[in-house]
């Protein structure tokens, strides 16, 4: 790996960063203390400040993988502050996943940073720089289940191990996504160093619809019953049962009627 030097400005974390962690630190303790006159909201703000957390480690994973595979200019373009406004598509990276998230329920994977493919030299280094992000959410996702498979949930409030398996479920589901090798995911860059330039040449004008691509398709019923059939068996691989994802989908969207199912006291 090449060895970098990096002004202090180009690596301090963004006071907007710690600003969302805070929102996400404030809320879960809200969601585990039942402080919250209305749980749901407890759970919202939780939910989606710790998803925007996971998207921002995300990109800088990206990041960093790439300056230490040699693109020197990625710390003078604000990547290594975890400040998302710095994004390329700030849209697609934190806006429309959010939009998902509310509206669906799935971890919808964005990408953000400018990489200097030119800079890197290696396969193996361009498909680690395309890992490192959908790799995140992997360890995020291990993060939020092991008071699950741990077996470790004596005394942590309902309304709170609910909010974590649903934060699990948009972690598995955006590493999948992510890990899918459709043009323009990560799971793509993973193999792209591998083609032939001419199978690179004839695939790159799809790359900016692949996400719009799998996204149609899963609008397909049956593929979205075989999708989140195979989400929930990973989750329950991980101690999470679906219905425990559902109640805090539910609990996330406390605008709806469907919360009354779930059950939140001890």
């Amino acid at each position: 790996m090449a060895t970098v030097t990096l002004r202090r400005s180009d690596r301090r974390i963004s006071p907007v960063f710690l600003g969302i962690v805070a929102v996400a630190a404030v809320a879960g303790w809200a969601t585990w203390s039942g402080f919250a006159e209305q749980p749901g909201f407890a759970v919202f703000l939780f939910v989606t400040a710790a998803w925007i957390v996971s998207l921002c480690l995300h990109e800088y994973a990206h990041a960093r993988t790439a300056l230490h595979s040699g693109d020197i200019s990625i710390g003078a373009k604000g990547y290594l502050t975890l400040n998302p406004l710095k994004y390329t598509h700030a849209l697609l990276s934190i806006v429309l996943p959010v939009l998902f998230v509310m509206m669906g329920g799935i971890g919808l994977p964005g990408g953000a940073v400018f990489i200097e493919r030119g800079r890197i030299q290696g396969r193996w280094r361009h498909s680690l720089i395309s890992a490192a992000g959908p790799l995140t959410n992997v360890l995020f996702a291990l993060v939020c289940t092991a008071p699950f498979w741990l077996d470790a949930l004596d005394g942590v409030p309902v309304t709170f191990r609910y909010a974590l398996a649903f934060l699990a479920l948009l972690q598995v589901t955006a590493a999948i996504l992510n890990f899918l090798p459709v043009p323009g995911l990560d799971g793509y860059g993973v193999i792209e160093p591998w083609l032939s330039h001419r199978i690179r040449r004839q695939v790159e004008p799809f790359a900016p619809f692949g996400l719009l691509a799998v996204f149609a398709v899963l609008w397909i019923p049956e593929v979205n019953v075989v999708f989140f059939d195979a989400v929930h068996a990973l989750l329950r691989g991980l101690g999470i049962d679906e219905l425990q994802s559902y109640c805090g989908q539910s609990l996330y969207r406390f605008w709806t009627d469907t919360s009354a199912v779930c059950s939140v006291s001890p």
